[in-house]
Order: structure tokens, then sequence, then C-alpha cells
């Protein structure tokens, strides 16, 4: 009986590592469901592009908030550089407008009206008071003269005299006056008040241009000739001002599309301007796209277009180099991530995986 008890467990044993073997799924090496990039160039940089617009990505946003009342583009349409896009509710500075035309309506037509001074029915009103005065100067000289011509001066009283001299000293001052009326009068408006005038026309005219300008500001328009390529405004939404985290609006020209192409810090020494390239868009290794050199940007930033890889280096700096597509070639996006390879010297110390897009690394 003791002999018994081992044999059976060393049975049960051996059965159990029997089954396990036994049921252990046989493992075979499947190709990945996308193949990945090969390297296409002797001696090259691999890197990671971003396909973005030969203007880069232009975010339209607003000077001043507003309902928006009516979108005239929408994503995928082509615009020239200064068509609509957008524009909001204007109807307070129209009204406004129409107050500052009033006020430059009312500036001109008195400038017109010292400008043909003297009126026409003006001048014989004036004429005929010059007339009067000199007729009524006449008889008080009469008068006087008469008084004085009498020998003896017992027979008139010295307050008559005088009198009739006073009366003839007005009478006189009343036709300088009414002459130096009709002078006036025929010589027009004076300058200063001209002068005054045209200034009131001037700034009336201003501040009709300037709500004009506001206006005009309402609506938005395309700053170069281009392609939506994406449209977040609707009729009916607020528009808020400032740089906004999802824009109103982006536009770009497509034609043709640039790569932005992030170089890890490491290999910048070995890219060179002119350099060629060639490009593949994920998930399709075979097919490679000529780039052409188009400048480097030599403000080495730090790296923001993550591939999402988990062994992806995200504590590393980029040097951007900037590459154009041929024109007409419609296998890429904007936005659309690519696999990039740069002709590139040669480096000795560099390990294999430096030779493809730069996905690894500390993390």
């Amino acid at each position: 009986m003791k002999k018994t008890v081992p044999l059976i467990a060393a049975l049960t044993l051996l059965f159990a590592v029997t089954a396990v073997i036994a049921m252990k799924p046989v493992r075979h090496k499947e190709p990945p469901p996308i193949p990945p990039p090969a390297k296409m160039l002797e001696s090259a940089v691999g890197a990671v592009g971003l396909v973005e617009p030969n203007t880069e990505n232009i975010a339209i946003s607003t000077a001043v908030p507003g309902l928006v009342t009516s979108v005239f583009a929408r994503s995928g349409d082509k615009v020239k550089a200064g068509q609509p896009l957008f524009s909001l509710d204007d109807r307070d500075l129209r009204a406004e407008l129409l107050v500052r035309q009033s006020e430059l309506r009312l500036a001109r037509a008195e400038l017109e009206r010292l400008v043909r001074l003297p009126r026409p029915e003006e001048v014989p009103p004036a004429e005929a008071r010059v007339q009067e005065a000199q007729a009524n100067f006449r008889d008080a000289r009469i008068q006087q003269e008469r008084i004085e011509s009498v020998g003896d001066r017992r027979a008139i009283r010295e307050e008559d005299l005088q009198r009739r001299r006073q009366a003839a000293k007005a009478a006189e001052a009343r036709l300088d006056e009414a002459k130096a009326e009709l002078g006036l009068l025929k010589a027009g408006p004076w300058q200063r008040d001209l002068e005054i005038a045209r200034a009131k026309v001037d700034s009336a005219e201003s501040r009709v241009r300037r709500a004009a300008t506001e206006i005009e500001r309402l609506t938005m328009r395309a700053p170069v000739d281009g392609e939506v390529l994406q449209s977040n405004v609707r009729p009916g939404q607020f528009a808020p001002t400032g740089s906004l985290g999802t824009p109103l609006m982006i536009l770009g020209s497509v034609s043709p599309l640039h790569v932005r192409v992030d170089v890890e810090e490491h290999d910048a020494w070995r890219v060179r301007e002119g350099a060629g390239a060639v490009a593949s868009p994920r998930g399709n290794g075979s097919l490679k796209i000529p780039l052409r050199f188009v400048r480097i940007e030599p403000y080495v930033v730090p790296k923001k277009s993550l591939t999402g890889d988990s062994t992806e280096r995200v504590d590393t700096r980029v040097l951007q180099v900037i590459y154009r597509v041929a024109a007409g070639n419609s296998s890429f996006f904007v936005g659309q991530q690519v696999d990039v390879y740069i002709e590139a010297q040669a480096s000795s110390g560099a390990s294999p995986g430096r030779s493809g897009p730069a996905t690894g690394g500390a993390r």
C-alpha cells in the first residue's frame, strides 16, 4: 500500500504534464497587417513628416466678436484672395453709417452755401439800403446847411443848430454802414469760414469711412488663393475673437503640398540643404513619392507631431525640413503623417534603428 501511493502520484503528475504539452497552441510567425516602411535610399535619415499647405495652415478668426449671419464657403471649396468666407451681424453699424452719412450731407450743404455767397437775390436789397442811406444823408445835409445859412443867429436856437448837425453826422454814419454791408456781401464768404466748413466736411467723410470700415471688418475674407480645409462656423453661431482651440475656419494653398519633416536632433547634423527625399503614406510602403527640397527651418523645436508608437521618443527636439510634393499628386492629404527618407551622409556610429522613421528610444 505504501508503494502504491507514490506510484499513483507519479502517474498523475506525468498525465498532467502530458496534457499541458498537448493542449499548448502552436504559434506560427505571421506577417504584420501593415508592412513596416522599407529603407528606400542607400544612406538616409528616416523621419516622420506631416503634410501641410504651402502657405501652412491659416486659422481664420474675427477681429471683433459677433453673431454669424452668413457663411459663403464650405470645406473643400476653392477660394480666391479677397473672397468672402463668412460675415457677422452688422445691423448696428449700418445704422451708425446712416447717421454719419447724414452728417456728411449736412456739412457739404453748409460748405456749398458758403461757396455760393452772396446769393443773387440778397444784393439788390443791400444796394437799395445804400441808396436810402444816401438820400437820408443828403436830406440831413440840406437841413444843416439851411439852418447854418441864416444870417442872424438870434433867429435860430443853438439847440436846433446842434441837432441838425448831429442828424447829418448820423445819416453819414448810416450811409457808411450800408456801404460796408454791401461790400461785405459782395466779397463773399470769409476765407476762415470756408476753411472751417471744409474741415467739417473732411471730418464727416472720415467718420463715414470709419463706419464703412467697421462694417467691412465683419466680413472675413480669404487672405490668399487656396482651399477651405475645415469649416467650423455656422449661421447663428457666436464667433469669439482671438486665438481659438478649434479655429472657425482653416484655409491653405494646396497646390503644391508641402511636407514638414521632423528630423530628430541626433540626426540633424546629417541633413544638408538641397538633399533629395522620398515619402510613403503609412500603410502603403510600396508607394514612393519623390519630394523636392524647399528649406530648412534653422530653429530646433520640441517634438509635437507624434505617431502614437509605444516606443516613440517624446522628450526630444527636432529640426524641421520643408519639402514640396510634385503638383498634381493626389496621394497625400493635409494633416496626413508620412514616412520620409532624406538623403544624408553615412553615419559610422549610427545604429541600424536610425535608418528608419524616428520612433524608438527612451520615453
